[in-house]
């Protein structure tokens, strides 16, 4: 659609040419109207080339990429065409969204902290629900800087622990897990948790797993994943970035995951959009990633928003 200012303004100039008798009336005005609209079409697009050409001397391609990344996110909360034609524009900015080797390094401390505090549990004359250790409260914050609550333990057994803690302003919670597997290796538990096609076969919950971009620099790969969730519920669709390392000096692998929004794939009104998804796999095998013993550490949190569909009522 054209504005109605360069629509009237064209109209106006076919208007003037009819009356001065430059062309015949009838079919003759409707063809220059559309002449007149093509020129001032042109008009516009030759002064956005020129306008690109500027920003394109002035800014680098980062620079450039950053720039319209930011106008993206400032458009995408916005209803109508004019949103999802510059979100289709901007793209997705690795630069600000690709998980970065520091959130790899935290994921990999948090399975030491985890260790301390299972040789804490299983110490000789401990009880069983001891006191939470100093090491569970330290570093307990929320992305908004605030102190977030204790973990709660709610499973203890010899290989197996499992803590939550209530995410602030939710009625959800975050779980973190500790565990020992003696009958598959780590390199075949790390292999299913990368394989999307393996994962669709054995999973039957399974609607789309698909791999939407990837990251040439740092290895970080972009999801869409939908799935079942038992009736009257509706189904899910998560698109989060993901990125995992095997380090074999330190003899650790690690899996981190986070939600993202990503232009290619806009929310359905089929399935309930989990924006808030947070997961963080660690797993050390006590000697070899080939060998069938080995511990993992997982932390993980999925909700959603207040907009969920009034047959979703129970807790991720």
């Amino acid at each position: 659609m054209f504005p109605r200012r360069l629509v009237g303004a064209a109209a106006a100039a076919a208007a003037a040419a009819v009356a001065a008798g430059a062309v015949p009336r009838g079919g003759g005005l409707l063809a220059l109207l559309a002449n007149q609209c093509r020129f001032v079409t042109g008009l516009r697009v030759r002064r956005a080339q020129q306008i690109a050409q500027l920003y394109g001397r002035l800014y680098s391609e980062s620079a450039r990429l950053v720039l319209l990344g930011r106008l993206w996110r400032r458009l995408r909360g916005r209803a109508g065409h004019v949103s999802a034609v510059m979100a289709a524009v901007a793209g997705f900015v690795w630069d600000e969204e690709r998980i970065k080797e520091e959130e790899l390094q935290r994921s990999i401390d948090e399975m030491k902290r985890l260790e301390e505090m299972s040789a804490v549990f299983q110490s000789p004359g401990v009880e069983r629900h001891p006191p939470e250790p100093k090491s569970q409260t330290e570093g307990n914050e929320d992305p908004g800087g605030k102190k977030a609550a204790p973990w709660e333990m709610v499973m203890d057994k010899k290989h197996f622990k499992l803590w939550r803690r209530p995410i602030a302003g939710s009625h959800h919670y975050q779980y973190r897990v500790f565990g020992t597997y003696t009958d598959v290796t780590p390199r075949q538990f790390f292999n299913v948790q990368l394989d999307t096609e393996y994962r669709k076969k054995w999973d039957a919950l399974v609607i789309k797993l698909e791999v939407i971009e990837r990251d040439v620099v740092s290895g970080s790969e972009v999801l869409h994943w939908v799935t079942h969730f038992p009736y009257p519920m509706y189904s899910r669709d998560y698109v989060y970035v993901r990125r995992y390392s095997v380090d074999q000096d330190n003899n650790v692998m690690v899996l981190v995951s986070r939600a993202v929004e990503h232009p290619s794939v806009p929310e359905s009104p089929e399935f309930v959009r989990v924006k808030s998804y947070e997961s963080q796999m660690v797993i050390r095998p006590h000697k070899s990633f080939d060998e069938l013993r080995f511990i993992t550490a997982v932390s993980q949190n999925a909700h959603l928003d207040h907009r969920e569909k009034a047959e979703s009522t129970s807790e991720d």
